[in-house]
Parts: C-alpha cells; structure tokens; sequence
C-alpha cells in the first residue's frame, strides 16, 4: 500500500487541555469610553441615502452598507488602510465584530469594492455630515481653521515636494537680496528709484528698464562663454532678470 506522507507540521500538540471561553456579548471586553462607540453611534444617526443609492441590490444575510463604512472609517481611524487588513481585522478585533453587528466577514475584494464604487462617489457629502455632527455634539469647535501649507506637485515624488515655511523663508532671504542690489544699482548708476527705504514692485521695474535703456544707450551687446568678459550693465541686467524669475516662482508657489 502506498505510504502518505504527512508534509504539514502539527503546531497544536502543545496545546492546554481547555477550552477557550469567549462572553456571548462582546460589547463586554470594549472599555465605554472607546471611540468605537462614538463611531457607530454617528453612523447610525448619518443619512446615508448617497451611499444606499449607489446599490442596484442589496443581498441579505450579508454586511450592510451602513456596516461596511463604520468598519472602513475605523479602520481608517487606527491608521489602517489594506483591504485585506480590514477582513483580518473582522476576524480577530472585537471592536470590529461589534461594528459588524454578527455579519458574515466580507472578504478583501468586497471592501475594495466598496472603497471605489460606492464610498468614494459620495466622500465629500459623508465626510461633511461627518463633521457638522461632530460640531453638534461638541467634539470639534469652529473657532479656528487649520491649514496644511504643503504644496504637492502633480507628479510628485520625494524630490519635488515644496513646502510653505521654506518657500516663504527663501522668499524673505530673495526680498533682502533684492533690497541691496537695488542700492548698489543706485550708487553705480546715479539713479535713485527707491523712496522712504521701502522697495516695492514698481521700483524694480523702474530699474530694470533703466538697466535695458543704458544698454540700448551705450549699444551693449551680451557676451556669453568662457574668457569673454561681460559689461556691469550686463551683469546687472542678468542678475535682476535671475532675482525676477526667483521671485515669480516663490510667489507661484505660495499663491497656488
């Protein structure tokens, strides 16, 4: 007779001889003031006709709408954002199988599904209610608004973030540059465009087209490359045009 050969370990022969007990209402093992609550109970006060609607049918004997966002935004809520994590979840926190009411566990597919065809149609709308409830109920004040100032480009990747505080810091160290440049271009040209010791938009354009009438004056051609050396005006006119473009692009970022 052929011989089987049994490939899989047995890991339970060092198991206790007893047998685990679990309370049949595990509402029990969750502390009362654990934000499991708080969540379900805005949930079952939400309108959720937006997210109802976005069902041709609903099956029986299967997770609700209604219990599948309350798993999904508590799962969001403890950092966790895998589909597949969420269904492990199901099976072995507490807090979620309260939030799952008794349902079977909706496997990982079900939950992408629903992440992308039903939740995400009507997130603006959810998460709106979400916070006028949480006002309602004094959880959140409205005294003050908070702003993310980072600026994330199309296509990002961690080379190209750009980040407000810097921007902002550069554009303060970019306006210093300006201010004495402006000064020696006075000195150098005998012209004054700066009053009240305040450089504003207006005088830099006043000294770049000064700049560009003393080279159409003295007929100043440009010379670029090595060994070639270049007239003041045309290094002044290069260095106030490099200075402009800085200061368009760190305005560009702040303003958009």
């Amino acid at each position: 007779m052929p011989k089987y050969i049994n490939l899989y370990k047995n890991y339970t022969l060092n198991r206790g001889n007893y047998q685990l007990r679990l309370p049949l209402n595990i509402e029990y093992m969750i502390p009362d003031n654990d934000s499991v609550y708080l969540l379900s109970q805005f949930i079952e006060e939400m309108d959720l006709t937006d997210l109802y609607s976005t069902y041709s049918r609903i099956r029986e004997n299967k997770a609700t709408p209604r219990q599948m966002l309350k798993i999904v935004l508590y799962s969001y809520m403890n950092h966790n954002y895998s589909s597949r994590a969420m269904e492990q979840s199901c099976y072995r926190d507490v807090n979620f199988m309260y939030l799952l009411e008794g349902s079977p566990v909706p496997d990982h597919s079900t939950f992408a599904r629903f992440r992308s065809l039903h939740f995400s149609p009507c997130t603006e709308t959810i998460m709106a209610e979400m916070t006028n409830f949480f006002y309602e109920i004094g959880e959140v004040l409205r005294n003050d608004i908070f702003i993310d100032g980072t600026k994330i480009e199309a296509c990002a990747n961690k080379y190209t973030f750009v980040w407000k505080k810097s921007v902002s810091k550069n554009l303060k160290g970019l306006l210093s540059k300006l201010a004495i440049f402006v000064a020696e271009c006075e000195e150098m040209y005998g012209s004054k465009f700066v009053y009240e010791n305040k450089v504003k938009i207006k005088h830099i354009k006043k000294l770049r087209k000064k700049l560009y009438a003393l080279k159409k004056k003295e007929n100043i051609e440009f010379v670029h490359g090595s060994g070639k050396r270049k007239n003041p005006i045309q290094r002044s006119i290069e260095k106030l045009e490099e200075y402009l473009d800085k200061l368009k692009e760190y305005t560009q970022k702040i303003h958009t």
